[in-house]
């Protein structure tokens, strides 16, 4: 154990190899650092839980598209009307962003079980590489969605106002 003090008031930093370790700045703020000096087989796999529950979210909006997509376009057929079509636009451009995160989900996941294969037989250095590219891909993925979740509330935005302009007309 390596024990550091520093000018703080009563900071001390305690290291230890391969152990989560507990930082107190003046007794308000506490920090867990994970140093890590290998990466082993289980560190990828813990993504594998984490991957598994985004996909099944992701899946579960794009089936929730998909009819509502259909709805709207049977209401379309009944009644041309311009509002709708801009609603199955907007539907339409969230349904791709729905398809690109599960797309980044699953290359995520796929690299993930490359990494471990690459640790299996020994190559540490290529599976850090394809590990961080793993997690590159989850980062976009998860990015996509939070774009998503901005067009999903902008188009609950013109919903209620469309709302709000029908109640002061009457």
């Amino acid at each position: 154990m390596l024990k550091i003090k520093v000018k703080n008031k009563s900071s001390v930093f305690i290291i230890q190899k391969y152990k989560i370790d507990f930082i107190y700045f003046n007794k308000k703020i506490l920090l867990i650092l994970l140093f890590m000096e290998e990466l082993t087989l289980t560190t990828p796999a813990l993504l594998f839980s984490a991957i598994s529950l985004i996909m099944l979210a992701y899946t579960n909006r794009f089936l929730a598209y998909a009819a509502v997509i259909r709805n709207l376009h049977d209401k379309y057929l009944e009644k041309k009307d311009d509002s709708l079509l801009r609603q199955i636009k907007n539907l339409k451009l969230r349904l791709n962003l729905t398809r690109w995160m599960q797309i980044f989900g699953i290359s995520s996941l796929l690299f993930c079980v490359l990494t471990m294969f690459i640790i299996y037989i020994d190559y540490q250095t290529i599976a850090e590489y394809v590990f961080g590219f793993a997690l590159i891909l989850l980062i976009i993925s998860l990015s996509l969605l939070i774009k998503e979740i901005q067009i999903s509330a902008e188009a609950l935005q013109h919903h209620i106002a469309d709302i709000e302009e029908h109640l002061t007309k009457k």
